[in-house]
């Protein structure tokens, strides 16, 4: 074997500058933000401090996405082995703690995100006490957003919010894996027995006979009756809202890495398949399915970032080498996409990771700016890349 046989392949070598890249804008945002966190997206490509809400100061612990900052911190030790992004992600738990045992801005689903990445991470990896025991509070808080006779996880709000009562999202196929680690460690069947029921829910009603998912849909809280899809983030109820297609691809393959039934293993798939079929030319989704090239439109890289690593999820567990490698084959186009064309190792003046995501377009938030959730899926995507065998947080 020559020398020439054994260099790196250009995706290898583009993904190991790509990764170093990001451990520079991790380690600057060390620096930047310490243990307060960044706004959900960058302002002209800069992430701000989170501004002031729920009664609390700038940089405070609010909101749905503050997890995904120790998230990428514990994903920069993977990478790199150094104590100093432990210390950094461990600096949290502490802030995640105080947000739970006081109750603040807690009416949402998002639990699973919120407490995933922040404590069941350091609870497993360290065996951190006050992070179990933080993980547990949320799990515990999340089952009482569980609606009978439905047996769905209400998605945000007041439980007595008429607007909010009885929906759901298709996001919240990320959360249930909170329920599946407190059922694991606690030994108590019923947080897993939540997610069980919610999944297959969603896998019945989200997920369209054409392979396209809504972003919401509610249910009758007295009957428990599926009542109708609607979206809040997408283009149109009728159309297809990319981040929530990835978010199916994701959540389906990790529900069925949980439960093992294999049908949500098919609602995969059929996610997958019906959002590869929309992929423009780069690879990197419009932020609608609805639109593609010519359209004028917006990409959302963080729905591409999020189908990375949803697609290597479901490669990973399936039987069928040819149906595995093609998914591989399509995330690694997608996140060589990523690397060349969206992150942000040729604007130094940004403080993101990828640029070019859209929060929610609807109401002009956050379009064609970094994400917080979209630099944790591209760090976690270039994690998968890179370590073999990687333990998911999931």
């Amino acid at each position: 074997m020559t020398a020439t046989d054994v260099r790196p392949s250009s995706d290898a070598e583009a993904t190991a500058a790509a990764v170093a890249a990001a451990i520079r804008t991790v380690d600057a945002n060390i620096a930047t933000f310490g243990d307060r966190y960044p706004a959900d997206t960058t302002a002209a490509n800069r992430y701000p401090l989170r501004p002031p809400s729920a009664g609390q100061p700038e940089g405070a612990n609010v909101g749905w996405t503050t997890s995904f900052w120790p998230g990428q911190l514990w994903l920069a030790h993977d990478l790199t082995g150094d104590d100093r992004h432990l210390r950094a992600a461990l600096s949290h738990v502490d802030n995640f703690a105080d947000r739970v045992n006081r109750g603040i801005d807690l009416d949402t689903h998002d639990l699973g995100f919120l407490y995933t990445l922040s404590c069941v991470t350091p609870a497993r990896r360290t065996g951190d006490p006050q992070a179990r025991g933080a993980a547990l509070a949320a799990a515990d808080h999340l089952m009482t957003r569980v609606l009978e006779p439905a047996g769905i996880i209400q998605a945000w709000g007041d439980l007595n919010d008429p607007r909010q009562r009885g929906r759901t999202i298709i996001d919240s196929l990320m959360n249930t894996p909170l329920l599946f680690w407190a059922s694991h460690t606690t030994g108590d069947d019923r947080y897993a027995a939540a997610a069980r029921r919610h999944t297959a829910q969603l896998r019945q009603h989200i997920l369209r006979p054409d392979g396209t998912t809504f972003h919401t849909f509610y249910w009758d809280t007295d009957s428990g009756v599926p009542l109708r899809g609607e979206t809040e983030q997408g283009h149109a109820d009728n159309s297809c809202w990319a981040r929530g297609q990835a978010w199916g691809i994701y959540g389906f393959s990790l529900n069925h890495r949980h439960i093992g039934d294999p049908a949500l293993l098919t609602a995969a798939k059929i996610c997958a398949d019906r959002f590869l079929a929309h992929l423009p030319d780069d690879r990197v989704a419009y932020w609608d399915l609805e639109f593609g090239d010519g359209s004028g439109q917006e990409r959302d890289s963080s729905a591409a970032a999020i189908a990375v690593c949803g697609l290597l999820e479901l490669a990973d567990s399936l039987t069928d080498l040819a149906n595995a490698g093609r998914y591989r084959t399509a995330a690694a186009e997608i996140l060589r996409s990523l690397i060349d064309n969206y992150s942000t190792g040729g604007h130094p003046v940004s403080n993101a990771l990828i640029l070019h995501g859209v929060y929610d377009k609807p109401k002009d938030v956050g379009v064609d700016e970094g994400t917080l959730w979209g630099d944790y899926f591209y760090l976690e995507a270039l994690t998968r890349a890179t370590i073999p065998g990687w333990t998911s947080p999931w």
